[in-house]
């Protein structure tokens, strides 16, 4: 059954695929980005099922414009789909405080502005689902991420909480953990990559820089393949709450999960007596 998609981040990498997959299904596609001439000309010029506009994710006026704009051209909006974000690499120390909050600005308050912008549509319609891109860093914390992977385990607590504010209106919601795919986000455009600053780091920040540049382009994930499937899980009765993709994600959050359940267990001697005790001597 065809759909209005709304889609964050649709001028490039895997945004424009998810458009563009939408649109060969046959969806209606509200498709955003900061820059819609470019957004319009990456998806192959106007269509009749297909809108473009301007949405800087860290605006809510311009999420609410976007979401106006999209209920006046296709009278509702079925899905959103979170994907805008970027990537501050680094070391902690390396990375400006300025840098961590614009990392949380763009990768956790974006999708909230936009998700915040369409609700009140889901509301009325008493149907919707929100999709919104976390990745395994939001899983799993990883060396020269600790900006990214702060505002992706945000987002996974904030979409995991969302579930249950939002049910009881026939609003499903998923949140999805993508492992190493071609997209674009380890490009200079997407990735804002650290001058190393301090000498303990030096050595390790030019190689580690050098390594994940020499992978963009070579990750074994395929966006195309991954924006299907999305679409598909929009399609289903009963969507995933969590959607971990890729084979590489798969292995890394089942060996998460086996280490909390380890570290749970070690806690038991020092956690499990920690109630209030009302015995007196």
């Amino acid at each position: 059954m065809s759909k209005v998609i709304l889609v964050t981040g649709a001028g490039r990498g895997l945004g424009t695929d998810i458009a563009r997959e939408a649109l060969k299904a046959g969806h209606q596609v509200v498709a955003t980005g900061r820059r819609p001439e470019e957004v319009e000309k990456t998806l192959g010029g106007p269509q009749d099922n297909l809108l473009v506009t301007k949405l800087d994710v860290t605006s809510l006026d311009d999420a609410q414009a976007a979401v106006q704009a999209a209920v006046d051209r296709f009278g509702r909006i079925d899905v959103l789909i979170n994907n805008a974000g970027n990537f501050f690499a680094g070391y902690f120390e390396e990375i400006t405080p300025d840098q961590m909050r614009q990392q949380i600005e763009t990768n956790l308050f974006g999708p909230m502005n936009v998700t915040r912008a369409v609700l009140p549509v889901l509301r009325k319609q008493r149907a919707g689902h929100v999709i919104t891109l976390s990745s395994s860093a939001g899983i799993i914390g990883q060396e020269f991420c600790v900006a990214y992977a702060a505002s992706k385990f945000g987002v996974e607590g904030w979409m995991e909480s969302l579930r249950y504010d939002v049910e009881p209106y026939n609003i499903h919601t998923t949140v999805v953990e993508p492992g190493f795919f071609r997209t674009e986000l380890l490009v200079d455009g997407s990735t804002i990559w650290p001058e190393p600053t301090i000498d303990d780091y030096a050595e390790r920040t030019t190689a580690t820089v050098a390594a994940w540049k020499s992978m963009n382009g070579q990750q074994t994930g395929d966006p195309a393949k991954l924006a299907r499937a999305l679409l598909a899980i929009a399609d289903q009765d009963k969507p995933l709450q969590r959607f971990v993709a890729g084979a590489d994600a798969i292995e890394g959050v089942k060996a998460k999960a086996n280490e909390l359940l380890a570290q749970a267990e070690a806690s038991r001697e020092l956690g499990d007596n920690l109630a209030h005790d009302d015995t007196t001597a």
